[in-house]
């Protein structure tokens, strides 16, 4: 039998029978699931040092565990002495089961890490049932090495999900144990 993340089966045995039950899904396909995790970091400082984007790229790799992709800029703006097809930042889009592994992570590990952590903001929502989360502290996970950290910077974490409404992407991210504020 192969390996199946905790999360998953949580979502397969728990969250779809409520959401099922408190939405009156009459099928299972109906019930909204998660459908991948979209982790960017935009580095302001790439313009003068060309070497950040490549250690955002190591980091968001050691951090997601696939390997990240260097964003390019799409046009030049003078004034930000940006040029076309610049580096500026660098990407992971999750899907399967490492999406489930780092959604597993960033819940039990990284999220409970933060300073003064109340829980996320239920705001985020895009109105199309999709959330957005926004780090200020890369640091916070442990595959980071601190000591070999130069600059603290944050990223911006979207979860993207099949849910027609904000209010069924709430219940599910919650249900998959996502710490909202109260």
């Amino acid at each position: 039998m192969s390996y199946v993340p905790r999360l998953k089966n949580k979502y397969l045995d728990e969250v779809v029978p409520q959401l099922k039950e408190k939405f009156g899904y009459k099928n299972v396909m109906q019930v909204p699931k998660l459908v991948k995790i979209s982790v960017n970091q935009g580095v302001g400082a790439a313009t003068q040092d060309k070497k950040l984007v490549d250690v955002a790229v190591d980091e968001m790799s050691r951090i997601t565990g696939q390997r990240a992709v260097p964003t390019m800029s799409k046009k030049a703006i003078s004034n930000f002495k940006l040029r076309e097809e610049m580096p500026i930042g660098a990407r992971v889009t999750l899907r399967g089961e490492r999406m489930y592994e780092f959604l597993d992570r960033l819940i039990a590990v990284a999220l409970p890490r933060v300073r003064d952590f109340k829980g996320v903001n239920n705001k985020s929502f895009d109105g199309r049932g999709n959330y957005t989360l926004g780090i200020t502290e890369h640091i916070i996970f442990p595959e980071i090495d601190i000591d070999k950290i130069n600059k603290v910077t944050g990223m911006d974490i979207t979860f993207v999900t099949t849910a027609e409404t904000d209010a069924e992407a709430f219940e599910l991210l919650k249900g998959l144990g996502i710490p909202f504020k109260k």
